[in-house]
């Protein structure tokens, strides 16, 4: 009985106290009082060295962000200032345009304020990517009926290179489609990440490397043994590199039971 008092009498509290609270508080009404700031997914991780932040299609995209008022609604052409919070890239303050002025070990910051709130984001600087390259043009696969741990493929892999005669000129962070371009059965083969996850696009790593893996259904086949061409494409401002699209073979044959 003694419980039922106690949460009866914290309950009472909380209410008087929330009352409290909302009579000596003005909550903004306009619609243009801001509330939150959220950063938007940037169009791609990185920004070419020299160049302004592109989405995939090549074209120039300001970073963003979302701010609500108290209302829970989207404030409309909120009044965001931009800025670079490290060397590397520098930051349109009104217009939001990133640009990457040098090379740099790790991510610059980029932030946007509005109403005394402020949201950050981190973006990679990267060389420009002028050719693709398979690391293994040709791989194989030894597939079973029965043991589908041995049906997916080792790492199909390409590096984006700066420079062929460079030997510091990786690309890193840089988007890389991947996508079968034989067999046209789209139930005999899926492109998959590491963990085994449905995956048609990739980051280049330090090295300037991305990859995909082939899960196979075997059952699927319409010959014991077959090729599976992979391409994987790196555009740079809408255009393909040099070896885009890069083709790799995959042959495909029974293994052990």
């Amino acid at each position: 009985m003694s419980v039922g008092r106690n949460a009866i009498a914290i309950a009472l509290g909380t209410i008087a106290g929330l009352a409290a609270f909302a009579s000596c508080t003005d909550i903004p009404t306009s619609e243009s009082a801001v509330l939150s700031l959220t950063f938007d997914s940037l169009p791609t991780p990185a920004v070419v060295l020299g160049d302004t932040l592109r989405d995939t299609t090549g074209r120039a995209v300001p970073v963003s962000a979302t701010v609500y008022n108290f209302h829970g609604n989207v404030v409309s052409n909120p009044p965001l200032r931009f800025q670079a919070l490290d060397r590397g890239i520098r930051v349109d303050s009104v217009a939001g345009f990133v640009v990457g002025d040098s090379i740099r070990d790790t991510p610059a910051r980029i932030a946007i304020t509005v109403a005394g709130l402020q949201a950050t984001k981190l973006v990679e600087v990267t060389l420009r990517p002028d050719t693709v390259i398979a690391v293994r043009e040709r791989d194989s696969l030894l597939y079973s009926l029965v043991d589908t741990t041995k049906n997916l493929s080792p790492a199909l892999a390409v590096r984006v290179r700066h420079s062929l005669t460079s030997p510091d000129s990786a690309v890193k962070s840089y988007i890389v489609s991947f996508a079968v371009a034989s067999p046209a059965d789209p139930l005999l083969t899926l492109l998959v990440n590491d963990a085994g996850k449905e995956s048609r696009v990739d980051t280049t790593d330090t090295s300037g490397e991305a990859s995909r893996k082939i899960k196979l259904t075997p059952a699927r086949l319409t010959a014991l043994t077959d090729s599976i061409i992979v391409l994987a494409t790196v555009k740079y401002r809408g255009a393909n590199v040099r070896g885009s699209p890069a083709r790799i073979v995959l042959k495909v044959k029974p293994g052990a039971p």
